[in-house]
């Protein structure tokens, strides 16, 4: 009985301490930008279907007569640019690319 107890205390330790290392919508794709700060602008069009960033650029977009801009500081993987964008600023499908670059080594923030 002593080793379902204590199997039963290490399992909900365990789930318990999951929860306090999930990566948030922020740590996954960045966070929003003051279009001020933006390195550079790229303008969204109809055929736009990828666009290549790189990791820790803030880049403003210009899309639908629309701008925001995107602090690109999350996990450098791709990710569907409407998944950040304000509602109605993209209307179709557009992936990001993010590269990674020498000054963080790589990796995420």
């Amino acid at each position: 009985m002593k080793t379902l107890v204590k199997a039963v205390a290490v399992l909900a330790l365990s789930a318990a301490s999951l929860s306090a290392f999930a990566l948030t919508n922020a740590d996954r794709y960045g966070e929003a930008a003051s279009p001020a700060a933006a390195e550079r602008t790229i303008v969204i069009g109809p055929n736009t279907r990828w666009v290549n960033v790189n990791h820790g650029e803030i880049v403003k977009f210009v899309a639908n007569g629309r701008e925001f801009a995107w602090d690109f500081d999350g996990v450098p993987q791709a990710f569907d640019l409407k998944q950040v964008a304000p509602q109605g600023a993209i209307d179709h499908n557009v992936r990001v690319y993010i590269a990674t670059t020498l000054e963080d080594g790589g990796l995420g923030d």
